[in-house]
């Protein structure tokens, strides 16, 4: 039996307006299309910013939403978080139905199940970095001594030791987004919301934060629902991307089908000028039988690169074959394919 989902998302709809829940209901009652009964609630004025959204995060993955902006991506996070309050659907966050939640039960899964980091940090100017950080651990009761003893591993973690003492006033954009993850983690969640947490930074603070949240993702035993605009940050840290417009999920995969692979000319447009062979990886283009293969070896792994993989074997003119991690062969790929995967002329 398959591992149960860490979230499941079933039929979300989020519609603004006067009498959103009737409205749906009888505009689905109708029946039709999801265009179709988005058009009926747009024809009375209401606005349907997600759209009969349905998926899946698995126990630890890292599970990127993305978009152009008003695509819906926030407003979606926002309702698996009952931040707001979905008009239609169901969520169920580890096997727990949390649009049947009570308001006490929502503020009880946020302090010790559910980290959020959002692009504003809002951190209280009046704290040091230690005590916002330990500020959900207060709120749950615990005493000075102990909360301060236990964020303290996750200041060092996040790059801010030897800060502890230091107001938000005194940190870089980058140092109080570092406050902001911290203070997320402190309540030792299982379940991570980040949305857009780092496009407030400059590029360079920017690719140094990704590069270091993959680092402390390596460490945690956390699943993290990551929304960004941004398809490089999106193929960098995810394991699938779910794509949105106009507030409906048009595509979900791996980064490697999203940019090999993009559904349609919307998706195509986001991938148009990332360079394929550094994200797209040669398992994706990899014959699963072994079959016959020649006498070269030049070492290709199935997590390798396209473009890795075309400069080991640029010059071969066999199907060479394609070992995992442990070294063994587990198929074969042609260097034409390679070739043809990344859109260059064979020599």
């Amino acid at each position: 039996m398959s591992e149960r989902p860490a979230i499941r998302v079933e039929g979300l709809w989020q519609v603004f307006g006067a009498n959103a829940t009737a409205a749906l209901a009888a505009a689905k009652a109708q029946g039709g299309s999801r265009g179709d009964i988005a058009g009926r609630l747009l024809d009375q004025g209401l606005i349907p910013a997600v759209r009969d959204a349905t998926f899946d995060v698995a126990p630890g993955e890292l599970f990127v939403i993305m978009g152009l902006s008003g695509s819906g991506k926030s407003t979606l996070i926002r309702g698996i978080s009952r931040l707001v309050e979905p008009t239609a659907g169901h969520v169920d966050i580890e096997g727990e139905d949390v649009l049947a939640a009570s308001r006490k039960r929502m503020t009880e899964l946020r302090r010790t199940r559910m980290g959020m980091v959002f692009q504003h940090f809002g951190l209280f100017p009046h704290m040091t970095v230690l005590d916002n950080v330990a500020f959900p651990l207060k709120v749950g009761g615990m005493g000075r001594k102990a909360r301060h003893e236990k964020v303290m591993p996750i200041i060092e973690m996040v790059g801010l030791k030897g800060r502890e003492a230091a107001f938000p006033r005194e940190l870089s954009g980058g140092q109080r987004q570092r406050v902001g993850i911290a203070r997320s983690l402190a309540g030792d969640c299982s379940v991570w919301f980040l949305d857009e947490p780092f496009s407030a930074l400059d590029p360079l603070i920017r690719r140094q934060l990704q590069d270091e949240f993959l680092e402390i993702r390596q460490r945690l035993n956390t699943t993290i629902v990551f929304i960004t605009h941004d398809i490089t940050e999106a193929l960098k840290l995810a394991d699938r991307i779910a794509i949105m417009r106009d507030g409906v999920i048009v595509q979900i995969g791996t980064p490697t089908e999203i940019v090999l692979n993009p559904v349609d000319s919307y998706v195509r447009e986001f991938s148009k000028d990332v360079a394929k062979g550094r994200h797209a990886r040669v398992g994706s283009v990899m014959r699963s039988d072994a079959g016959d293969v020649g006498p070269d070896d030049p070492g290709l792994r199935s997590d390798m690169t396209l473009e890795a993989a075309l400069a080991s074997c640029m010059s071969l003119y066999e199907p060479v074959p394609v070992r995992d991690g442990d070294g063994k062969v587990v198929g074969m790929v042609h260097p034409g394919d390679l070739a043809k995967a990344l859109q260059v002329e064979e020599t």
